[in-house]
């Protein structure tokens, strides 16, 4: 059959004003926030499950690829049409189904902003705790995509932690729901396998998910270190002394001085590093728990501690943690964003080791990461418009990975694998792992229709004995 069949048969299930196939379109849907580029053949913007699936169904028939899309935030490729095909943009799919507070759980469609949803849940006294630093243009279905994390994810975890349910749509166009309303389902925790799943086993269109009641009260630190090891070191010796802070953020100087120049959150230009602490929970138990963190922080070198009076000052503070990705972009026309993760131990040799990356490759490489599980962000600067700087961004890229894997990390903590990171894929698994894990792929999309191409190298050969 021909595209244009194709093309028509789509418009007939979402409307011909909801099907894009022009140059112009498809250029504007052919890139997400990582650093390659596939054009798709159509963007099909969907409204409910029944439309997904009906459309999920026309591709099956045609045997057309597809690549669920929300706000394209996406920082390892993961949302870019690999193999052609058809962009299901989700972002029209974003209301608030219900919130259902004496059973803790809202239901909501995955094009909602991560923020909308707990600007809604706020006024009721409630949160809904992952919360990505991008959450003002991340979805709630890129969140369950890539298992998001966030500042708060130290303390309460990451996304997973927080989705009860899902409504999903398979590669052949079938409606599923896995897990559901209430805790404990039973047989295999299919909400955990499709949770982190990158749109490689079908389409999320409802989620299920946990909330809870607001701290009684918060407290927000700022302390300021003249050495980013003192400051790594810090974050080891908050938890060893049996604190679990909210959050336990770091930036370095060259992200403190972007966000200053774009943001004046009152940071100091001349440190070496930052820690951005944040303490919650009961009122009375708060100034104990500030104090003595203040005394650990000074113990450990820290030049100044600063407690947030208000939460106009606290708010400052996260504008510029929260903005700090989107202030780097004064300092480079780009940069790619490496996630990895280590033990927290571990903070000030990686640091070190990616300083001499940078080195290496003579590359800038600020830091901001949530240090307090240890989920590193290097940012490697560069110019896009040269293919030779790119060439070195990619190999300082995959050294920082191997160098977490080194030291007892992994290859990923919040942002995915997408297309960045299929070849450290073979860092942390073997080829019997990675084998096994694509069986469990086509249990669920046998046709390799469902965002093919991502996540999983293709597997060596065996050998066999004769």
């Amino acid at each position: 059959m021909t595209h244009q069949a194709f093309v028509q048969s789509l418009r007939q299930i979402v409307g011909a004003a909801n099907v894009l196939d022009s140059d112009v379109h498809l250029q504007l849907y052919q890139y997400d926030a990582y650093l390659e580029e596939r054009r798709p053949d159509a963007v099909v913007f969907v409204h409910s499950t029944e439309e997904v699936s009906r459309v999920v169904k026309v591709c099956h028939d045609f045997g057309v690829p597809f690549v669920p899309r929300g706000g394209g935030t996406n920082l390892s490729g993961g949302t870019i049409p690999f193999k052609g095909g058809v962009v299901l943009e989700m972002i029209r799919m974003n209301r608030l189904l219900e919130v259902d507070v004496p059973n803790l759980r809202a239901r909501v469609q995955p094009g909602m902003f991560n923020l909308e949803l707990g600007n809604a849940l706020a006024p009721l006294g409630y949160q809904y705790l992952p919360d990505p630093a991008s959450q003002k243009a991340a979805t709630l279905g890129g969140n369950v995509a890539e298992n998001s994390g966030g500042p708060h994810c130290f303390k309460y975890g990451v996304t997973t932690n927080h989705v009860m349910g899902l409504t999903v749509v398979l590669s052949d166009g079938e409606i599923v729901t896995v897990g559901g309303e209430a805790p404990d389902q039973p047989g295999y925790d299919l909400t955990g396998v499709f949770v982190g799943s990158e749109g490689t086993f079908g389409v999320c269109t409802e989620v299920v998910v946990r909330i809870v009641r607001q701290a009684e009260g918060v407290k927000t630190m700022l302390a300021i270190y003249d050495s980013i090891e003192r400051g790594s070191e810090t974050v080891s010796a908050i938890v060893a002394a049996g604190m679990v802070p909210a959050t336990l953020e770091m930036m370095d100087q060259l992200v403190i001085q972007a966000v200053e120049k774009s943001l004046s959150c009152g940071l100091p230009l001349d440190c070496a590093t930052v820690l951005i602490i944040e303490v919650d929970g009961l009122k009375d138990d708060l100034e104990a728990q500030t104090e003595a963190i203040e005394r650990l922080c000074l113990a450990h070198g820290a030049r100044e501690v600063r407690v947030a009076k208000n939460d106009a000052e606290r708010a400052l503070l996260w504008a510029g943690r929260r903005g700090a990705f989107g202030a780097v972009a004064r300092l480079t026309p780009s940069y790619l964003v490496c996630d990895g993760t280590v033990p927290r131990t571990a903070l000030p040799e990686v640091l070190r080791k990616v300083a001499e990356v940078g080195e290496k490759y003579d590359l800038q490489i600020p830091n901001v990461f949530h240090a307090g599980d240890g989920n590193l962000h290097p940012l490697i600067l560069f110019d896009w418009r040269d293919a030779e700087q790119k060439e070195r961004v990619m190999k300082a890229g995959m050294e920082i990975l191997a160098l977490c894997v080194q030291l007892g990390g992994t290859i990923s903590g919040e942002h995915g694998v997408g297309l960045e990171k299929m070849d450290a894929m073979r860092l942390v698994l073997s080829e019997a792992d990675i084998r096994s894990q694509l069986k469990v792929k086509q249990a669920f999309d046998p046709s390799d229709l469902a965002n093919p191409g991502k996540i999983f190298p293709a597997p060596l050969e065996v050998a066999h004995v004769q």
